[in-house]
């Protein structure tokens, strides 16, 4: 069996053992879902973008846990406290948008990821990373972060910042 083969082979045994049917389109409501986490979290990085730190608490659960590699921050008190540099934009200039969403089979929690661009204030150097959020929905209808962490920014050349900002433009039905 060649290596195309055997690897497919094993990625079909792989979803099947996971109960994902590739072929299977998502329902409507999950796809409605799936969509609304994309725009919330367009919000919650537009909230920083904008040095709003009201908008950003309102994304945020009243547990919510940032940096579970690291020494996690919990409660959202703590969190807008802990940020603060970041969204007045003082200590650094963040901005993200998501690449992927996706929604757990309960369809009340879900998935973000995609690419994070930092940048200092004072020197102008940009690093970039990537996030990872997980977001559930309250008995109001809102979904809020949960579950935040980002791995560790390394530092970007202007072809990275480039291929950042010409990423920014996807939206939830066009992936």
């Amino acid at each position: 069996m060649t290596r195309f083969p055997r690897i497919a082979c094993i990625a079909a045994l792989i979803l099947a053992g996971l109960g994902v049917a590739a072929a299977e389109p998502a329902s409507a409501a999950a796809e409605s879902a799936r969509c609304q986490v994309w725009q919330r979290e367009l919000g919650f990085a537009k909230s920083v973008a904008d040095h709003d730190a009201i908008a950003f608490a309102e994304h945020l659960h009243p547990q919510v846990v940032f940096g579970m590699e690291r020494e996690p921050s919990v409660g959202r008190e703590k969190i807008v406290a802990d940020w603060q540099g970041i969204i007045d934009g003082t200590a650094l200039k963040l901005e993200w948008y998501p690449d992927a969403v996706s929604v757990g089979g309960d369809g009340r929690t879900a998935y973000s990821s995609g690419p994070a661009l930092y940048q200092d204030p004072k020197t102008g150097a940009f690093r970039h990373g990537r996030f990872r959020t997980v977001w559930q929905v309250g008995e109001d209808g809102v979904w809020r972060v949960i579950f935040d962490e980002g791995n560790r920014p390394e530092p970007a050349d202007a072809a990275a910042v480039q291929a950042f900002r010409e990423g920014s433009g996807k939206v939830c039905d066009a992936v």
